[in-house]
């Protein structure tokens, strides 16, 4: 059966943003389509991303817009690269930027290569749940990091979901900061993942995704952390002894655009905007529930022990002031005003 879910919730509408800065590389108004963009031809759109057949991001995510576009009739299809065929994340924005990848789907930080201020995104302990990634994208303050991000990158955001909290797995319990002590950390290798990593006090370690599995499974490293669709997706509980529930990253996707949104019709940008909405909505649900069922297939199992003893106040506590110190500028602004939209 396939898996894939049609419930709503709040926590899932991360309301796809309305399309910002649509003339931040395309020209003038008239360029841009002041009556609705381009010519209306029918056209094929390509779509990339990173992720697994199996993940949330590409069966609830890529395949959605997909399927939605195309229902629409609108002219529109859709071409997905999947498992990162088009190249890792830095060329497939670039890529976006240049207009060989129509549509991405990438991490927050990941995009901070392009406009720093919007890697913040996953800065630790800075969301805390999907709701208030809601509540931030959906404000003020969220509205213009977009439009900034299109305006010094040339590439427009769609929408965003979040794809799961980040936790630690590691061969020790972690529940608490000092338990970080003396323990080499997989993190990677952004800026703003290893900040996070010294705002929480672990010792960070790059190891490339794709050698993760081995690098634990010999030792190379003590321990990592990644949102529980991951740690499933790569059979981590193999190779560690404890998933520790953390949660100190919202794990956030951009839906990217390049400048072909210009070449759109009215019509045609109106479908490819529902249909992102609806992705957006579906990401969030499939998480959720994937995340729901793999935690009660771990807890039942016996292959490793679930810890929910975690100190999440401690770590919070230690580690906002810590990010609050390491920011500057724009980055800082944005993170204030994250944590300000917190309830």
């Amino acid at each position: 059966m396939s898996k894939r879910y049609n419930t709503l919730s709040k926590a899932a509408v991360i309301a796809a943003l309305p399309i910002l800065g649509l003339t931040a590389c395309g020209g003038d108004d008239e360029e841009a389509g002041g009556d609705g963009g381009g010519s209306g031809e029918s056209m094929e759109l390509t779509l990339a991303h990173s992720y697994n057949d199996d993940q949330p991001q590409a069966r609830c995510g890529a395949d959605v817009i997909k399927e939605e576009v195309e229902a629409a009739d609108v002219g529109l299809t859709i071409e997905i690269f999947g498992s990162s065929q088009l190249g890792g994340d830095a060329d497939r924005i670039a890529s976006v930027a240049s207009g060989d990848v129509d549509i991405d789907i990438q991490g927050a930080s990941a995009l901070g290569a392009v406009y720093e201020p919007i890697s913040v995104l996953d800065a630790a302990y800075a969301f805390d749940d999907a709701d208030h990634l809601a509540r931030f994208m959906e404000s003020e303050e969220g509205t213009q990091v977009v439009e900034d991000f299109a305006e010094s990158a040339g590439i427009q955001t769609l929408g965003a979901w979040s794809a799961g909290a980040r936790h630690f797995t590691s061969n020790e319990p972690i529940s608490s900061p000092e338990d970080l002590e003396g323990m080499q950390i997989r993190f990677p290798g952004s800026p703003q993942f290893l900040m996070n990593a010294e705002a929480m006090g672990a010792d960070a370690v790059e190891v490339a995704y794709e050698e993760l599995y081995l690098s634990l499974q010999q030792g190379a490293v003590d321990g990592q952390e990644n949102p529980i669709t991951n740690i499933e997706s790569e059979n981590l509980n193999e190779v560690q002894d404890y998933l520790n529930l953390s949660s100190h990253q919202l794990n956030t996707n951009l839906v990217i655009m390049s400048d072909k949104w210009n070449d759109l019709d009215e019509e045609q940008q109106e479908a490819l905007t529902s249909a992102v909405e609806s992705a957006v909505t579906e990401v969030t649900e499939c998480v959720t529930t994937d995340e729901e069922e793999t935690l009660t297939e771990w807890r039942d199992g016996g292959d490793w022990e679930v810890n929910d003893d975690v100190d999440v106040e401690a770590f919070q506590e230690q580690t906002l002031p810590n990010l609050e110190e390491a920011l500057e500028g724009d980055s800082l602004a944005t993170f204030e005003a994250i944590r300000s939209t917190s309830e």
